[in-house]
């Protein structure tokens, strides 16, 4: 905030000259002139910086523009600084919504300077010849600093919209977003991004445009980190021992197992012994015996009998 008040960022125009829009900007007003509130400033300058380094950083382009006396050459000096594409001299009318005429002009003059590298326009006459060279470093002079861009851009930068305000309008129609830096003679709403400042000042527009240039570099430094470690990431895979995997035969199923009948034989039922000629005789009771006895006796008692007879 030192650096925009030491800049006279804070420095508005005069009461006569102000936009009701650019209220909301205003801090105060001190001898008919308005004076700007740099902590607003401060903060949309910190959310245009944030915008640019995402947009940049995804790879989206920008568009520098400032025709102005006093904003030329800081245009050029910023842009050339981070890479940016610019218009610092004079607008052309469909600059974005006849892109492609325009962009055959920007061919015509890169062939141009191919022939001219090679020589092949020391044949022509004398007087068609400086025709022709005055004729491509005009073109050079308002084209420039877009031969490089071959679609259109994706953001747009604008010092002062009021004398800005045919390319802020193409930007619009084509809804591409716009950073501007809008002064208190100016409307805010017809950009995305409205940066309140003082925008005659040259202090003021160096710091500022220096900021936004530095978001773009900043953007690409860390795309080009994203893109170095996206790149490690496979090497250091590569690098690593891959782990051996061992695929582990499947040992064929085991047919179920059938229920196998014990191998201990059962024991075989006792074989009944054969009768035998003395076993075969049954046993006799002791009351049989002495039964059998006393017949015995009765024979033989008859049989003494029958012989003393």
């Amino acid at each position: 905030m030192k650096d925009l008040l030491e800049a006279g960022a804070h420095f508005g125009h005069k009461v006569s000259r102000w936009n009701p829009k650019m209220k909301k900007f205003i801090f105060g007003e001190k001898n008919g002139i308005y004076i700007i509130d740099l902590q607003k400033t401060v903060k949309m300058l910190e959310q245009a910086y944030i915008e640019i380094v995402e947009n940049i950083k995804n790879g989206k382009t920008i568009l520098f523009v400032g025709t102005k006396r006093q904003a030329q050459d800081i245009i050029k000096e910023e842009a050339t600084k981070c890479g940016a594409f610019y218009i610092a001299e004079r607008w052309l009318g469909g600059m974005l919504t006849n892109f492609r005429t325009i962009r055959k002009a920007v061919n015509k003059l890169i062939d141009f300077e191919k022939q001219k590298e090679e020589g092949l326009l020391e044949n022509l006459p004398k007087k068609e010849l400086l025709s022709l060279i005055r004729k491509m470093e005009k073109m050079e002079t308002i084209l420039g600093g877009v031969k490089k861009m071959e679609t259109l851009p994706d953001l747009l930068y604008v010092i002062d919209i009021k004398r800005e305000y045919i390319a802020v309008h193409e930007a619009n129609i084509l809804g591409i977003p716009v950073i501007a830096i809008v002064d208190t003679n100016t409307d805010p709403d017809i950009v995305e991004l409205p940066i309140p400042a003082n925008d005659d000042a040259i202090r003021s527009i160096r710091l500022i445009t220096s900021a936004i240039s530095q978001a773009v570099i900043d953007g690409k430094q860390l795309a080009e980190s994203e893109k170095a470690e996206d790149e490690k990431k496979p090497a250091e895979e590569a690098k690593k021992p891959k782990k051996e995997t061992v695929k582990t035969q499947k040992s064929p199923r085991e047919p179920k197992a059938k229920k196998v009948e014990s191998t201990s034989k059962k024991p075989k039922p006792k074989a009944k012994p054969k009768k035998t000629a003395v076993s075969a005789k049954k046993k006799t009771s002791p009351n049989t015996k002495k039964r059998i006895s006393k017949k015995t006796e009765s024979v033989k008692t008859t049989k003494k009998a029958r012989k003393e007879q």
